[in-house]
């Protein structure tokens, strides 16, 4: 997989393996880097550095992730209990358990959703790879609720055509800390990757960063939280997360951007999903159960 980066004014002079660890996080560790770097797989402004160079604001990095590297070639299919809530010959739709992780990568090489996949299903799309097949999005480790998956190419490559355009349409229901003033409202500030932390994110500065928006709506207000509904326009990493925290309100349970003691899990449900289905062009809307945990006042 190709990544590219623009290096933002704020990491001017970090060494570029430095750089690499914090821009792509999947990456297992910063020899990992070492060696993309000195196989070629990295270029600056379209030439070779060393892993020791520093990169200047407006550096135009490349760099091609080797993902078989990264996981086993060959994923073993594991049986697991899945709670498939609708399928086809095309797609899939699973509610996902908090606490699953959906696809293979350093560090958690079984026991996720995709091991669960290669088990119950013989077809998968391959359009992003061994390691994430049928994946046409996805879900945090610890965020539940309804995830789509493609059997075809055809299927996922409507599909990942639909998530672009922003056409897929997303609700979540979250408990979040304290009560939330307004009724409604708007969440519209852009995003990008932490300073410090490379697998968090934080609300870029004006004019850097990527273009995020959230619409939220109260639910119910608890005597200390407040149970919300969370409608992504823009589908950046943590961006519900990230959003809430800045509105004051942090999901809880949430142990990167919130208290992870404040919950039994983090509290942030993928309740429905509505798109045009990839072959039938048939409008359709799947929507689950908000979890109980999230209805009751906590102790």
């Amino acid at each position: 997989m190709k990544h590219n980066f623009t290096v933002q004014q704020e990491y001017k002079d970090l060494r570029l393996d430095v750089y690499l660890a914090n821009a792509i996080p999947e990456v297992p560790s910063r020899m990992f880097i070492k060696k993309m770097i000195e196989a070629g797989q990295v270029k600056v402004n379209g030439r070779l550095e060393k892993t020791k160079y520093k990169v200047s604001a407006g550096d135009r990095i490349e760099a091609v992730l080797d993902e078989e590297s990264l996981a086993p070639k060959d994923i073993p299919a594991e049986k697991m209990s899945l709670d498939i809530f609708y399928e086809d010959d095309d797609i899939v739709v699973i509610n996902k358990p908090s606490g699953l992780t959906v696809h293979p990568a350093s560090g958690s090489q079984s026991g996720t959703l995709v091991n669960g996949l290669m088990y119950h299903y013989e077809e998968l799309s391959d359009v992003n790879g061994p390691v994430r097949p049928g994946i046409v999005h996805r879900l945090d480790r610890d965020t539940s609720g309804l995830i789509l998956i493609a059997k075809t190419n055809v299927a996922h490559a409507r599909l990942g055509r639909q998530f672009e355009k922003h056409t897929i349409m997303k609700r979540y229901v979250a408990r979040v800390q304290g009560k939330v003033q307004f009724d409604q409202g708007v969440i519209d500030v852009p995003l990008g990757r932490h300073t410090k932390y490379h697998d968090q994110r934080q609300v870029a500065k004006a004019g850097e960063g990527k273009e995020a928006v959230t619409l939220y709506q109260v639910l119910k207000r608890f005597s200390k939280s407040t149970l919300v509904a969370l409608f992504p326009q823009t589908g950046r990493t943590h961006q519900l997360r990230v959003h809430m925290k800045h509105l004051g309100h942090p999901i809880l349970g949430d142990e990167k951007y919130g208290r992870k003691e404040s919950f039994p899990r983090l509290a942030l449900h993928a309740q429905s999903i509505a798109f045009e289905h990839p072959i039938t062009k048939q409008y359709i809307e799947f929507s689950c159960p908000t979890p109980a945990e999230f209805l009751t006042e906590s102790k």
